[in-house]
């Protein structure tokens, strides 16, 4: 009958052995980092960016974690004794490329070599996520990544309502929000964050009160006040991203001088009737919104909803895009909408992009940034945030 000492003999002799130097090297060259040790140990101490999959559930998950088996794995745990057992079990599950790092994270903690302590999650967080930690492209480290991060919304009515609710949900830890109206009955078509209860209340009063229900994670930061040129810099500035709930050309365009001056992203968001549209002007990465719209139209060409309409539903759909975009540029996920204009006509169903360039005659931009001023633009439309 074999011993343990034979089963390890067995796997090392199948799978290859490579000491903490060459470790080094093949991640520095690009290979996965896979921890196999118990939850405990891998919370004391990690390699930076490794994936974690506890040696007990390496089946069960590996192939939901590890999605490209061509890609090469260097698997470790504390000593280089369960990695070398991984080691085995990944490639009899199809990885063509896979090391097991001799001495584990004892031996490369004991060199100096880098490691971090990992973001921990309670419990309640662990349940809360759940459906995101089980995404390899989220995960812990992009979950914390959430929890780090600060939004603004610039408006709590129909784009904000469902933008606000989602980024809640989704854990972003903070999220500002500027509005300077009240809740009126007729907001309730379609500004899902308020209720008959809150008719009458400040805005921003309403929105804290419906997202600390939904997610307790989540600190509000309330700004009841019109946003402009005296106020936008201070409110701006240290967010992450904002997203454009705004409803009238003032807005739109000192939103993007300060943020193109600030180099904050912007997730961009206009409904009309039965369309829509959605944008991400990343200052330092794309074109902003004077690229797209150069100069503010007559106000007689650009009534806003209350004078045009708007189907209910409409800024839940474009709103919650906005929600999507804004975990892409926070999570660096997939293909945000930089560069590129999303537009709906719910009508027909349709979805279609459009590219969009940069204008080179636009004096605009974060390169241009200390030459910028902030300023009002006045007699457009009349200012607020409803849609």
């Amino acid at each position: 009958m074999a011993t343990f000492r034979d089963l390890l003999n067995a796997a090392k002799s199948e799978i290859t052995e490579i000491d903490t130097a060459t470790a080094a090297e093949r991640i520095g060259a690009g290979a996965v980092v896979l921890d196999v040790r118990e939850p405990d140990e891998y919370d004391q101490g990690a390699l930076p960016d490794a994936i974690h999959i506890p040696r007990g559930h390496l089946e069960a998950q590996v192939e939901g974690r590890l999605l490209d088996k061509t890609k090469q794995v260097v698997v470790y745990c504390a000593g280089g004794v369960r990695s070398a057992f991984a080691a085995k079990t990944l490639q009899e599950l199809g990885y063509a490329d896979v090391l097991s790092v001799a001495g584990g994270f004892g031996k490369w903690k004991d060199e100096g070599r880098p490691w971090k302590t990992p973001v921990v999650l309670t419990a309640d967080q662990r349940n809360r996520y759940q459906r995101h930690l089980l995404l390899p492209e989220v995960g812990v480290a992009g979950q914390a990544k959430l929890l780090g991060a600060k939004v603004l919304m610039l408006g709590a009515g129909g784009l904000g309502s469902p933008a606000a609710l989602y980024l809640a949900a989704a854990g972003v830890g903070t999220i500002g929000i500027v509005d300077m109206d009240e809740v009126d009955a007729s907001n309730l078509q379609r500004q899902i964050l308020h209720n008959m209860d809150r008719i009458g209340d400040r805005k921003v009063d309403s929105a804290k009160k419906t997202i600390a229900l939904l997610n307790p994670d989540v600190n509000v930061v309330t700004y009841d006040t019109r946003l402009d040129a005296s106020n936008i810099m201070d409110i701006i500035a240290g967010y992450d991203v904002i997203v454009d709930g705004a409803d009238n050309f003032p807005s739109r365009y000192l939103l993007n001088d300060a943020s193109v001056k600030l180099g904050i992203p912007v997730v961009h968001g206009s409904i009309f009737r039965f369309e829509g549209m959605v944008s991400v002007f990343h200052p330092t990465e794309g074109p902003t919104y004077r690229d797209m719209v150069p100069e503010p139209p007559p106000a007689e060409l650009a009534p806003s909803c209350a004078e045009a309409g708007v189907l209910g539903v409409l800024p839940g759909i474009i709103g919650s895009i906005q929600a999507l975009e804004t975990i892409k540029v926070i999570l660096g996920l997939g293909d945000a909408l930089i560069g590129r204009i999303l537009a709906v006509d719910t009508t027909e169903m349709t979805f279609r992009t459009f590219k969009l360039q940069a204008d080179p005659s636009n004096p605009v931009t974060y390169a241009n940034r200390d030459k910028i001023l902030i300023q009002d633009l006045e007699g457009l439309c009349a200012p607020g945030l409803a849609h």
